[in-house]
């Protein structure tokens, strides 16, 4: 049994929101936790939040006990791309491209020996 969480639309370039994601995969959700809390990254926070959502999801959906569970996968897609246009010399204009991700986390319980 796996529960599932997803954050759309963050402003947040995928990049630099797989830094994060990729430090928790494979973890247990309180060691998870303590990592994004310690870490001095823009994303911890976004990524922090989807996690205590999935963790919310396990125990009062699934039934799942807390203390059991670990960050089963974790992902980050690319989100819509917002285009902006800046100013340049001579009458031109210079593209900029604000992305967004799409963040995901399933936790699992750890199966008994």
């Amino acid at each position: 049994m796996e529960a599932k969480a997803i954050a759309k639309t963050v402003r947040i370039t995928p990049r630099k929101a797989r830094l994060v994601v990729d430090l928790i995969r494979n973890k247990d959700v309180a060691e998870a936790k303590a990592i994004l809390k310690l870490t001095k990254k823009q994303a911890c926070e976004v990524v922090s939040k989807v996690l205590n959502s999935a963790c919310a999801n396990a125990e009062h959906n699934y039934n799942m006990d807390s203390s059991n569970l670990y960050v089963k996968t974790a992902y980050v897609t690319d989100g819509i791309r917002m285009k902006r246009m800046l100013p340049r010399a001579k009458g031109r204009g210079d593209v900029i491209v604000k992305r967004s991700c799409n963040i995901t986390v399933i936790v699992a319980e750890k199966e008994s020996k």
